[in-house]
């Protein structure tokens, strides 16, 4: 459009949210896109709906709500004006304000980084803003300045420790090492809703996917598949962390065993999608969300797509891949049930391993992905095997002198200081080397985040290097 058209079409709009019952104003933003002038408006669903439109502009024209059926706008009318009420008093869990927490929970690191990811324009101004003004830009937090609160999905996404304020937000995983069932490892991923499906979908594919080639007397071309393609795992995953309930006390559950991949979480799907859905369509789109806003921010960071492509894209990766379909259940109300079966020419390998399974000594903690979801269990009982594993994997992975890093950090502490207990040089290769690896994992934090060279840095061990320590010193 027209650069002098903006102003006239952003008064238009302020005029037509005028007309509207309760008055109803989306986010309006100019901007210049290959050099033409283009206007976005963000139309975020309010919280008190249902809201009503004139029929005409005239001045005596009818009010009515309106609903969306497919590609036309149509009056709700009998039962859709029946689910349309009753959605007015059902306002998204992760949408709703949590009155348990203050804004000051949040962590503005963690949303500089998601800002700074999805390359958000409020990124470079978020570095000048103040908290608040950070979280009313963002829609995570309501009410006035005296009282504002965070919304759940701001806990969820940007608090560093989300189990706070919700009953087992987390991912658990289950590793069966054999068939009867008695010899499993627990994992369990924790923190920012994206951070540990992010650590989830790691450590599945670091641990579990692998890829098999059956070479083939026939042909010069061998056979190559994966026991489970990573593209039905993680589509699988990341409906399940969008689509489960956060208000009730359940985490998300991963069964892995030698022939399948169950996914549980709760409760059960929206309506209409059922158990007959479920099981006979490969699209479904559900027009009413559980979490909306949690939804927005993972497409955001494109973990999903939001668009009714995710049973698409589990069914075609399993196909492709030459595995079984897979299969969804539920009983309408309580838990969904996703089970992605292992290629069936890989079975065969796994279930001869599986007979000498109860023999097997293979390391505990062989990666860093191996130890970091370790550390996140935090057992309170730790064998001199595992902190010897522990010690091989930082030695290899990471360097030589974590412990004595994070043995410096128990309080605030400047660079020059740590490097001088350590008798090292205070160079930036030495940082680069020593310090910045366990920043980036999450063991050390810093003073000032947003500039890692500022010169009043200092240092400190986190939460979860702490719990490092401590494995390693018992």
């Amino acid at each position: 459009m027209r650069q002098n058209q903006l102003d006239s079409i952003q008064k238009k709009i302020i005029e037509l949210g005028h007309k509207v019952s309760p008055n109803y104003f989306p986010i309006v933003q100019p901007y210049v896109l290959q050099d033409k002038h283009v206007l976005v408006l963000w139309c975020i669903a309010g919280d008190n709906r249902p809201y009503t439109a004139p029929v005409s502009l005239g001045s005596d024209g009818k009010r009515q709500p309106y609903i969306r059926l497919g590609a036309t706008t149509v009056i709700a009318k009998g039962e859709n004006l029946r689910r349309l009420h009753e959605l007015t008093a059902r306002i998204p869990f992760d949408d709703r304000m949590n009155n348990q927490a203050s804004i000051q929970d949040f962590d503005l690191g963690l949303i500089q980084a998601y800002l700074q990811e999805v390359k958000s324009s409020l990124y470079a101004e978020s570095l000048r803003m103040s908290l608040s003004d950070i979280s009313r830009a963002m829609y995570i937090a309501k009410g006035p300045d005296e009282d504002l609160r965070p919304l759940n999905v701001g806990l969820l996404f940007f608090s560093k420790e989300p189990e706070r304020f919700f009953s087992r937000p987390w991912i658990e995983v289950v590793w069966h090492e054999s068939t009867s069932g008695r010899k499993f490892k627990e994992f369990y991923f924790k923190g920012p809703l994206h951070k540990q499906l992010r650590d989830a979908l790691s450590f599945l594919k670091t641990n579990i996917i692998a890829e098999q080639i059956v070479k083939r007397p026939d042909r010069a071309e061998a056979d190559r598949f994966y026991n489970f393609p990573y593209e039905a795992v993680e589509e699988t995953l990341a409906n399940a962390v969008y689509h489960k309930s956060y208000a009730l006390g359940a985490p998300i559950e991963v069964q892995i065993w030698h022939d399948k991949i169950e996914v549980l979480s709760l409760p059960g799907p929206v309506p209409p999608v059922n158990a007959v859905t479920l099981k006979n369509q490969r699209r479904i789109v559900a027009r009413e969300n559980r979490n909306r806003r949690i939804g927005d921010f993972l497409k955001e960071l494109h973990l999903t797509e939001g668009r009714g492509t995710g049973f698409p894209t589990i069914y075609d990766a399993m196909e492709n891949n030459g595995s079984p379909a897979p299969i969804f259940e539920t009983d309408d109300q309580t838990y969904v049930l996703v089970t992605l079966a292992t290629h069936e020419l890989f079975q065969t390998s796994v279930q001869e391993n599986d007979q000498v399974g109860d023999q097997d000594n293979s390391l505990y903690i062989s990666t860093l992905v191996d130890l970091m979801a370790f550390v996140n269990q935090a057992a309170n009982q730790v064998t001199n095997q595992a902190t010897n594993q522990a010690l091989a994997v930082l030695d290899k992975e990471v360097h030589g002198r974590v412990l004595d890093i994070l043995a410096e950090t128990v309080n605030w502490v400047k660079r020059e200081d740590i490097f001088k207990h350590m008798e090292l040089s205070n160079q930036t290769f030495n940082r680069k080397k020593f310090l910045d690896p366990l920043i980036d994992i999450g063991w050390i934090q810093l003073a000032y985040p947003d500039t890692r060279t500022h010169p009043n840095q200092r240092y400190k061990i986190t939460d979860t290097g702490r719990r490092l320590l401590n494995i390693i010193n018992k």
